[in-house]
This record gives structure tokens, C-alpha cells and sequence, in this order.
């Protein structure tokens, strides 16, 4: 166990000093040519210096960034290495790489780290080992020139056993750490190694220290709670290297540091010890009431555990929880309680560093952050974080999936028999030998989407092989797929909004929005508990202020080719409002995503992707939060936490515009996963107008509310005939102190007359063009697919933000991320609206053309604008205004005539465009040419 292994050390050093801390400076030297096993550098002085812990990347070594630099990690769209467009950023002096963060330098290979150290007469006789919390990758050590060992593991300590080499005196400590991926192929772009996250580094972080323990001492201490006989079986390993017989006497007392905890009282055994390992096993009783751990009640006892043998002590101490996660039906439980999981992903994305932190704090601040906007779990993506991870999550009680270290795709595959078949065994061994007390610790997969013609046979044998090996945690095959009968729960994509491939023909762009619809038919034909993988995945707009932010070793340069590209386009006075409003359709979309799996009986969870960004596949800016889990100006972890919580209050309607010829029939329901059953609650709802006057309110049943979700609380039944003008409304669902909002459009059912002499046509034809050459008013109404593709026509419009990016989805529709408009502006008078996409905009994105600006005229401002890609950062309108000669134009991207009868937030907008310009406020200052509106079509 990792955490007793290092507290010894640490008491060691307190009390005794056993222990040589090895942080500092080193001698150092890169092997580019991996010649220094060859040349015997163990042996030789090394002629650099470099600071540990840290990488070469922290300490300024390795090459410059090139076109050639060697990463790791897919390049999808490798346009930056052949377009125009990027020549610049090619440049020597002026590399910019769009893929991901890019480090201050980079070094893929062997290089050599070593120093003298003296070993104290004291140590005479005893067990040493060297402890490196960190190391990427490949680390062989040898001292005074003798060869110790080879270790690789990507998620745990590489520890090697000293005893042999090293007498009291000075001695040469040499270690060469390789970070190439070799015979053991985990995916290049798996998060433990890909430059796309944490980055590819060379070094060592965390611990690092050599120490001293007696001969016979603990080796492996595993503690199994059984919360149902209120005991916890200890299993350890008494190692004996000497291999000699004798006696022992080992204690063991729990305690903990709350003051409502029962105190145990300890047991002791003497235990005879033959071999060179002793294994042993007791049962230790934990009273008659134990504190139980779960995300409410984080409660955590320390095992101490105490080793004495011919005058000679250690004593460890195990932080472990009493509790039980498990799988009941489809649900998960958790020590009998059912529980749903609010999950994120962790994709080891550390922008100051370049790699993990190894302090609690660091983590605790990550965790606070996550529950603040309501969530209650975190998933590793392809990689096992460090024991303060563990550590902070146990204290804050969230729920881990942890993986082991690979993306076995795109290059890589699983279960065909290459080394890699062997490692994951041999990682996951280490990963729950060293973590897996943690309470934290609640589900383990292989990692991520695998490939492989054999996986699936692979995937079930190492599900089987845990089962029976250990039931503190649940397993699953992999992140994302396959789904097997024998897994304890799944974790696919098949119960999402939007999935990779589906474009405009996804739930959220295809369907016209509603809230009534949940992923029942999906889990049917399962019968374990299902997490929905990688939900979410929507964009937002760069914040170019963040550039700033990134002052350690991994750089923005994707932001400042971004940004560039915006100026170049004369738009860099609206880069603020383009996140603004794309931040605020984003969180929509992920609202419609949770509410989802929250509304679906019997779920278990989902998994973000995620709450904050994901720097890499060709930057993903999926995040409410930026890298450093910064907030990004548009939503709060209180406002979000509204959807995404232990008590959601939920309702499903089957629109979200009406006209007022109709009565609202709303059912209302709760996801309720707290800590006990709500009793006598009275939930209460309103509906209020865009200026927050009550226009509706009620109460709904007294009720008693049990755990789970998919309640019945009652419906919502109200006439919306006093609803006279066009309005944006919201309802809200109040149940003790959770409340849940949403928009409501409302409509009139019959519209006035217009009586103005303007011309609505879907044709620049001879008519239209003598109205205007007459002075007169034109509203061309473009009909959908008739703007030719290098005029914006080639601009994939839906209603969602861009899925994921455009460079890792090859152009997936949307490419677009929502409009952007003044809601004052009086052409909008009678269609209420915010400054971005809201649900009433869905009807007209489903049936519009992006029309490029900078085709029309210069500096053209548009009532409504379109927010494209950062890539090509194009100026896209869907509603404009101009003087054309002598008449007045007004140009609508939107097709208004298409289904109009079907259609009431067309009926409004054409409306509310004809309205105005019928006014004397329809005065356009800008001019163009007829000519060039022509071409548009």
C-alpha cells in the first residue's frame, strides 16, 4: 500500500532519520543518439544539471518546437503543416501549433539523471529502497554501475529494492528514464502520455527519496470493509528477505479523528514468520455503530498497524472508509442507498506543469470546485492519478473511475497477444495494490474505447479476473465500449443528445426541443447499472483572456492563432460577446443533457466531457471552466448546480413554444439522491415574465419524496390565454431549497396585419429590384440551401454549438456556435429575446443559411449574427439591413416561408420583421451594392 509505505518513510525521517531525501539538484545529460548504456554513463560524471522533482520541460531541456518535432498524440487534421493560412506560424522563431498547448521545449527519448549519495553506518543490516512517486516512463536505475532494475508503470511509484548494492559509504545513483512509446504500446493518445493532455514529459515528480526499513517488515496491507458485519478484513505481507524463521508480534487499532466515532480497541497476534513472505489475514471488528463513508458523510478511520520483531518496530497507518458501492438492478448503491453519479472527466490537463500535482491540496481545490457545480464522481480517462488524488477524494467523498493507463486505438489495440495484453494485468495489480484502501476507489476499467479483433474476449476475462479477485470496487470493460453481460455496470455512448457521426439528425438539432424524452427504450435490454459516456462535448468560444493564465511550461499559441484570425476578420471587439453567447447556448445544451439521464428510471449516471477544457485533439473547448478550473464569466457553480445535483427538480414538456390559444399540461418529477427521503414537502412552481413578474403560480400535493428519481410530483395545468403579447416566460420548479428553471416562449396565435407597401420575396428578381430602385422596402426571405457555398452557403448552421471541434469531428455539423444579436434592436421588438440562442431560435437555426458579411459590404453589423467556428472565424450574418440605391433591404438567412402554418417562431419573427419595417425605425445606415446581394444567391 502506497499511503503506508509512505507514512513509514515519513515517520522514519521524523524520528529515526532513515530516510535520504532526494530532491534537488542533479547531475544530467539528454541521450539523444541512445548511446549512454553502450558508454556506460552510469558510470561517468554527467555533464548538465537539472532540478528534481520535476521534468526537463519545468528545467528548461530538450529542442525547440518545430514542424518537426516528434509528438505523441494523432494529428486528425493536419492542415498546419501544408495550408497558406498557417505558413506563418511554420516559421522559425514564430512556431504556433493549433493542435494543443505547446510546451516551452520537448525531448522524446533516453536521458540520464544521477547523484552522489552517502548511506549512514546506521542502515547497516537494513531493507532499502529507493521510492519515485512519479516517473515517465521508462525508469532503470543502477548503482555504483551495477544494473538494480526496470520499472514502467505509468499510474503508481516506481520502487526499487536497494539492499544488495547499497553499504554504508558513498555510492553513484544513475537513473535513465525514457519516454518513448516502445514494445509496450499503450496509444499514443492515451492521457498518460499524450502531448494532447498533460504532455509527453522525461522526469521524475512527487516523493523522491531512498529510506530504510528493518529486514522483516510489512510489505502490502489491503483492508476489505464489510459493512453488513461491521468488521474490516485485513489482509498484509510480511516480507522476510533474509529468509530466516522467527517471531513476531503485529497490533492493530482503527481509529478516527471524529468525535461521534466509537473507540476500537486494538488486537494483537503473534504471528510466526517462515519464507520470505508471510502472508496473513484477521478479522477486525469496527464496533457496534461505524462511521460510514459516502459522498454526504466522507467518514475515515486510520489503520494502524504495528510490526515488532527482536527489538525493531514500524508501524503503518491505512486510511480507509467503511463502505460499500455496489449495483443493485440498474442502479448503483451506496452502502445500500441508491445513488446517482454527476461525473466529470480528468484527462490529466495541467498547463502549469505539464503533469500531474502530487499534493492534496491541489486536488482538494479540483474536488471543491466539481461539487460546487453539483457534481459527485470523476472519471480518470486513460490514465491513474497520484495517491493525494485518492487522498483528497476520500476526504471529500467522490466517487472515482480509475484507468489503467491506456487508449488502446488508433494505432494500438488490445487483446492480440502484444505486450500490451500483459502490462494492463501487471498495471492494474499495482494500481490496486497501492490505491486500492481508498474509499474513493469505487470502479476500475482496462481505459478507453479499445480496438482490436480480440477485445471483446479480453475485456471479459479481465472484468471476470477482478470480480473474483477483489470486490471493494465494480468493473467495466472500458470507457465507451464494449458493453458485455459480465461487466457490473456499463459505460457507453449510447445515451446522449448528440453522438459522434449523427450531425443535424441528433436529438438537440433534429428534433424540436423538448424535455419529455429520457433514454429508457436504451437500457432496457440491460440489466446493471448504465453511465452515459462522455456526454456533452459542447463549445464555447475562446476566451483570449485566459492567455495569460498560461505561464508555466505549456503555452496558449493555439489562442493566439485564434485570435489572430478573428483580427484578421475584424472582429476583435467581438471576441468577449462571442463567448458570452456561446458560453450561454453551451450550458443550455449541457442542461438538456444531464436533464436527460436524469429524468431516465433507474440510470446511473453520466460522465462530462467535460466541466472544464480539454486542451488537445485539436482544442476541444468543452468546458464551462477553463484548465485551471477557472470559471469563465457565464455561469456559476450555484446556477448550474440548479440541473446538475443530489435533488433536481424536473419537468417534461412536450414544447418550449406555445401560443396563447393553448394550456400548458405539464408533469413534474424529481431526482432526488440525497442523503435520506424528503418528507411532507409541498413542491411550487411559477412562471414569471422576462421583467420577473409572477404571471402563474401553484402548489403541488404534499408529498413524501424517496430516493431515486422518475417521482411523480403532479402536473402543471394552466391556460395561457391572458398571454396578449409575444413572451419569453420561465418556469420554475421549487421543492425545499432546489430550484429548477426553464425558458418558455409564447406566442400569439393570431397576428395583425401588417399594411405597409414592402415586398417580402425569396427571389432578387426585376419586381424586387424596381422596388427598391423605386425607394421602396424589400425583405428578401432567402430560401434555405440558395446562398452559394463560398458565400457562407458551405457553413454547416444547426441549433447546438459545435460537438466536440471541427478538426477532430471532420467538419461534423454544427460547425457554428449560436447566434449573437442586441435584444433591443426593434426588429426583434416582437420577438423576445436574450443576446444568444435560446430555444425559440431552434426553429429558425433548423432553417437558415449563414451569409458571409465581408461579401456584402464592409464592416456590415447585422441584427442577428452567427457565431462561426474560431477556426475560420468567419463574419456571418442571418438577418441584415442596407440601402440598396434608392430603397431600404433587409435580408433574412432564415427561410420564413418554408411550413410557416407548422412553424409559430417563424410566424413571430417574419411578424416582428415586418412590424419594423413598417416603422419609421427602419432607417439602415449602411450601403451596398445590389450587385453583390445578387451574387449572394
Amino acid at each position: 500500500m502506497l499511503l503506508q509505505f509512505m507514512f513509514f518513510y515519513i515517520r522514519a525521517q521524523q524520528q529515526t532519520k532513515d530516510k535520504i531525501d532526494l530532491s534537488g539538484t542533479w547531475l544530467f545529460q539528454i541521450d539523444s543518439l541512445d548511446v549512454g548504456v553502450n558508454e556506460r554513463w552510469f558510470n561517468r560524471k554527467l555533464e548538465d544539471t537539472i532540478r528534481l522533482p520535476g521534468s526537463m520541460t519545468t528545467n528548461g531541456k530538450g529542442d525547440d518546437i518545430t514542424v518537426n518535432t516528434p509528438w505523441t498524440g494523432s494529428i486528425v487534421d493536419s492542415s498546419w503543416f501544408f495550408k497558406p493560412k498557417y505558413a506563418k506560424y511554420r516559421a522559425p522563431g514564430n512556431i504556433k501549433v493549433p493542435f494543443w498547448l505547446q510546451p516551452v521545449k520537448y525531448y522524446k527519448g533516453a536521458a540520464w539523471y544521477q547523484k552522489t549519495i552517502t548511506i549512514p553506518t546506521s542502515w547497516k543490516g537494513n531493507n532499502i529502497k529507493l521510492f519515485i512517486e512519479r516517473s515517465h516512463w521508462e525508469t532503470t536505475v543502477w548503482i555504483d554501475g551495477q544494473r538494480i532494475g526496470m520499472k514502467n508503470s505509468l499510474g503508481t511509484p516506481h520502487t526499487f529494492d536497494l539492499s544488495e548494492s547499497l553499504k554504508p559509504g558513498t555510492h553513484l545513483l544513475a537513473i535513465r528514464i525514457d519516454n518513448r512509446v516502445k514494445d509496450i504500446n499503450v496509444g499514443q493518445n492515451a492521457h498518460s502520455i499524450s502531448d494532447h493532455t498533460q504532455s509527453n514529459w522525461n522526469g521524475m515528480v512527487g516523493q523522491l527519496f531512498i529510506a530504510a526499513r528493518p529486514q522483516l517488515h510489512l510489505d502490502d496491507i489491503q483492508l476489505y470493509p464489510d459493512v453488513q458485519h461491521r468488521q474490516v478484513v485485513a489482509r498484509l505481507k510480511i516480507n522476510n528477505p533474509k529468509n530466516k524463521p522467527t517471531k513476531a508480534n503485529i497490533a492493530f487499532t482503527a481509529t478516527s479523528n471524529n468525535l461521534q466515532a466509537e473507540k476500537l480497541q486494538p488486537i494483537t497476534k503473534t504471528v510466526h514468520v517462515k519464507g520470505v513472505q508471510t502472508e496473513l489475514e484477521i478479522i477486525y471488528p469496527m464496533g457496534n455503530n461505524p462511521l460510514l463513508w459516502d459522498e454526504f458523510h466522507p467518514n475515515l478511520y486510520d489503520m494502524h498497524v504495528q510490526l515488532t520483531n527482536q527489538g525493531q518496530s514500524e508501524e503503518s497507518r491505512v486510511t480507509f472508509g467503511m463502505r460499500e458501492f455496489a449495483a443493485k438492478g440498474t442502479q448503483f448503491t451506496i452502502n445500500g442507498r441508491p445513488t446517482f453519479l454527476r461525473g466529470t472527466l480528468e484527462c490529466a490537463i495541467f498547463p502549469e506543469t505539464g503533469y500531474p500535482p502530487t499534493d492534496v491540496a491541489s486536488w482538494s481545490h479540483i474536488f471543491d470546485v466539481c461539487r460546487s457545480y453539483g457534481l459527485n464522481h470523476m472519471r480518470f480517462h486513460s490514465w491513474t492519478p497520484p495517491e493525494a488524488a485518492f487522498v483528497a477524494a476520500d476526504r471529500a467523498g467522490f466517487y472515482l473511475q480509475v484507468e489503467n493507463s491506456s487508449w488502446a486505438n488508433q494505432g494500438a489495440s488490445i487483446g492480440d497477444g502484444k505486450p500490451l495484453d500483459q502490462y494492463i494485468y501487471d498495471e492494474s495489480e499495482r494500481v490496486v495494490k497501492a490505491y486500492g484502501n481508498h474509499p474513493s476507489f469505487c470502479m476500475m476499467a482496462y481505459g478507453n474505447e479499445p480496438s482490436g479483433k480480440n477485445h471483446e474476449k479480453y475485456l471479459t476475462d479481465f472484468v471476470h479476473y477482478w470480480q473474483e479477485k477483489d470486490a471493494r470496487r465494480l468493473y467495466t470493460t472500458a470507457g465507451g465500449w464494449p458493453v458485455i453481460l459480465s461487466s457490473d455496470y456499463n459505460n457507453t455512448p449510447d445515451p446522449r443528445i448528440q453522438r459522434w457521426g449523427e450531425d443535424l439528425k441528433s436529438i438537440i438539432n433534429g428534433q424540436a426541443p423538448r424535455t419529455d424524452y429520457d433514454w429508457s427504450e436504451i437500457i432496457a435490454k440491460w440489466q446493471h447499472p448504465t453511465v452515459s459516456h462522455e456526454i456533452g462535448q459542447w463549445c464555447v468560444y475562446p476566451n483570449f483572456k485566459e492567455i495569460p493564465k498560461y505561464d508555466g511550461v505549456l503555452k496558449a499559441k493555439n489562442f493566439e492563432i485564434f485570435q489572430e484570425e478573428l483580427n484578421n476578420h475584424k472582429m476583435a471587439n467581438l471576441a468577449d460577446s462571442f463567448l458570452m453567447a456561446s458560453g450561454k447556448l453551451q450550458v443550455l445544451c449541457y442542461k438538456a443533457d444531464i436533464e436527460a439521464a436524469l429524468r431516465t428510471p433507474g440510470f446511473g449516471g453520466f460522465q462530462l466531457l467535460d466541466l472544464h477544457d480539454f486542451p488537445g485533439q485539436g482544442t476541444a473547448l468543452v468546458g464551462v471552466l477553463d484548465p485551471f478550473w477557472g470559471d469563465k464569466g457565464y455561469v456559476t457553480g450555484a446556477e448550474y448546480s440548479r440541473f446538475c445535483n443530489a435533488t433536481v427538480p424536473l419537468v417534461r414538456l412536450p414544447k418550449m413554444v406555445y401560443q396563447n390559444n393553448e394550456t400548458l399540461n405539464i408533469p413534474v418529477e424529481v431526482a432526488h439522491f440525497g442523503e435520506a427521503a424528503l418528507t411532507n414537502v409541498t413542491p411550487s412552481w411559477n412562471i414569471k415574465n422576462a421583467a420577473g413578474a409572477v404571471l402563474f403560480d401553484g402548489k403541488l400535493n404534499n408529498t413524501n419524496i424517496p430516493l431515486g428519481n422518475a417521482f411523480k410530483l403532479g402536473e402543471i395545468k394552466q391556460s395561457l390565454s391572458n398571454v396578449q403579447q409575444a413572451s419569453q416566460l420561465t418556469l420554475t420548479v421549487s421543492i425545499n431549497n432546489y430550484h429548477n428553471s426553464w425558458n418558455m416562449f409564447v406566442y400569439p396565435a393570431t397576428l395583425p396585419e401588417i399594411n405597409d407597401s414592402l415586398l417580402v420575396t425569396q427571389r432578387l428578381d426585376a419586381h424586387a429590384i424596381q422596388t427598391l430602385e423605386k425607394g421602396g422596402k424589400v425583405l428578401l426571405n432567402v430560401q434555405q440551401g440558395s446562398i452559394k457555398p463560398e458565400k457562407g452557403g458551405d457553413v454547416k448552421i444547426g441549433f447546438s454549438s459545435i460537438f466536440w471541434n471541427t478538426a477532430w469531428t471532420n467538419g461534423q455539423a454544427p460547425t457554428t456556435l449560436g447566434i449573437l444579436c442586441n435584444p433591443a434592436h426593434p426588429a426583434l421588438k416582437d420577438f423576445p429575446t436574450d443576446y444568444h440562442s435560446d430555444w425559440q431560435w431552434w426553429d429558425a437555426m433548423s432553417h437558415s443559411n449563414a451569409i458571409r458579411l465581408d461579401e456584402v459590404a464592409d464592416h456590415l453589423n447585422p441584427i442577428v449574427r452567427v457565431i462561426d467556428d474560431w477556426v475560420t472565424a468567419q463574419p456571418l450574418g442571418l438577418i441584415f439591413e442596407c440601402k440598396v440605391g434608392r430603397g431600404r433591404l433587409l435580408v433574412s438567412g432564415i427561410d420564413l416561408t418554408a411550413d410557416i402554418a407548422e412553424r409559430p417562431e417563424a410566424q413571430q419573427l417574419l411578424y416582428s420583421l415586418k412590424k419594423y419595417m413598417a416603422s419609421k425605425a427602419f432607417d439602415p445606415k449602411q450601403r451596398a451594392d445590389i450587385e453583390k446581394i445578387k451574387d449572394l444567391l
